[in-house]
């Protein structure tokens, strides 16, 4: 048995020649008003060179084994993380499903019923194999756009998914050298604990010797405890960091532990100088921004679409008969070959208002784009600025810490002479102790703004990788 086309010849080379033709918008990237410098750049220059540090460890510059080895879990070990790499494989699964609607598919069905009626004698068998296959022209492009679409979205899943690393790998950084700084003041904070300790002795020898009043023993004891207490409240503020550093490489905070370490000394390493064009391609926020616009351009080609017939084309084959041989005897196969053509008559405007929500999806994404790229500019430019002026602090407290540490211990001596009450000897080292803890707040403080100044110019992302 055979059947004949339903639309002539004529058609299908039609539809097969116009296969190459596609509705809807070309994309392309909305131009983006880009400042030739940053201006809180002026006068900041790297103090050493960073290009040799690999992009993907940035935190590398800070020279800290601890942490490369800490940063390098979060890739595989971080819950957060984990769940934008299974987005970003279901985006690319979503790829490989629309582009196989552009092949044809192809089925294999069998069946097989037994009958019979009251006046026939045995009952009638009758199998039945086929073999079909069918096939959308692409005529209007509209599959080719979904194709686009998803790609451009596992595009956009990935830069994500660089968004999500790079964040958790920032916070983990930021919380390890919060923790470090924890552990730097605990240090200062139980050198001045046995300072204070000998001021205690020294000022009760005194008072024994009836040459101080009691009232400068209680102050020294006061100041004793209130050094104590604080160098406790420090301990539950490390724990804490520590806790966040556990959940940051996937473990639960009871089999965690990070000792302190010896000798430790912060350091504040050099972020690569980056012009504003540039930033367009480092920061994966912005990349995952404009894949998002390339897809819900695709989206208006895609709605466009169904103003214009959709073309069919299908064949099949098959045999029937009553036992398997007969399926493979030639006067019991058939062939069928034939295409389709449909298109909506009357939608009451759903096409239309269709049309018009992708655009309007289009030109939210655009801003969205724009938005990223201004917001992604005010973070480098507030980076830099807290850089720069950290700096400048940082210098003026260590000089105030090394006056402040030369005035206690003339002081000190001085008291130990008679010369001095020991009002003044409080004070001094009350000054002393806070200048210098100033000073380690103050580098905490510079190595935060260096993460953050990485992080603002795109950290690990390598410039023009999608």
């Amino acid at each position: 048995m055979t059947t004949t086309p339903i639309l002539p010849t004529a058609l299908l080379g039609a539809a097969l020649l116009l296969a190459g033709c596609a509705v809807g918008p070309e994309y392309r990237r909305p131009e983006v008003a880009t400042p030739p410098a940053f201006k809180e750049a002026d006068g900041w220059v790297a103090a050493r060179p960073a290009d040799a540090i690999e992009r993907d460890r940035w935190w590398a510059g800070f020279h800290d084994p601890e942490l490369d080895r800490l940063a390098a879990r979060v890739a595989v070990s971080n819950q957060n993380v984990a769940a934008a790499v299974a987005a970003f494989a279901q985006a690319r699964a979503l790829v490989g499903e629309r582009r196989a609607v552009l092949l044809p598919a192809v089925n294999l069905t069998g069946s097989a019923n037994r009958t019979s009626l009251a006046t026939a004698v045995t009952p009638t068998q009758r199998l039945r194999l086929d073999l079909g296959a069918t096939w959308e022209a692409d005529v209007w492009g509209r599959l080719r756009r979904a194709v686009g679409g998803a790609e451009a979205g596992a595009q956009a899943s990935a830069g994500d998914l660089a968004t999500a690393t790079l964040s958790a790998q920032g916070e983990l950084v930021t919380n390890y050298l919060l923790l470090r700084q924890a552990d730097a003041q605990r240090r200062l904070l139980a050198s001045a604990i046995d300072d204070y300790q000998r001021v205690v002795t020294i000022t009760d020898n005194r008072y024994r010797a009836g040459v101080a009043p009691k009232t400068d023993l209680l102050q020294a004891q006061t100041q004793l405890a209130s050094a104590r207490s604080e160098h406790a409240g420090l301990e539950a503020q490390r724990a804490q960091l520590e806790h966040a550093i556990a959940v940051l490489v996937g473990e639960a905070p009871a089999n965690f532990s990070l000792p302190p370490q010896a000798g430790w000394q912060p350091t504040v390493p050099a972020a690569p100088a980056v012009i504003p064009s540039e930033l367009l391609q480092r920061r994966p926020d912005i990349a995952a921004a404009e894949r998002r616009m390339a897809a819900a351009n695709a989206q208006i080609g895609i709605a466009r679409s169904a103003h214009y017939p959709s073309i069919g084309l299908s064949a099949g084959t098959g045999a029937f008969g009553r036992t398997g041989a007969d399926l493979l005897s030639a006067p019991t196969t058939l062939w069928s070959i034939g295409v389709s053509l449909t298109q909506s008559v009357f939608n009451a405007g759903l096409v239309k208002s269709r049309v018009q929500g992708a655009e309007a999806a289009y030109e939210q994404e655009v801003a969205n784009y724009r938005q990223t790229v201004l917001a992604a500019f005010q973070q480098v430019e507030d980076q830099l600025v807290a850089n720069r002026v950290l700096s400048e602090q940082e210098q003026m407290l260590a000089t105030a810490a090394a006056a402040a540490t030369q005035a206690q211990q003339q002081v000190l001596n001085r008291y130990r002479a008679g010369q001095v009450s020991f009002l003044e000897v409080a004070v001094a080292q009350t000054t002393a102790l806070n200048a210098q803890r100033a000073l380690l707040q103050m580098q905490s403080n510079r190595q935060v703004a260096g993460v953050g100044l990485i992080q603002a110019i795109g950290g690990g992302w390598v410039a023009g990788q999608p």
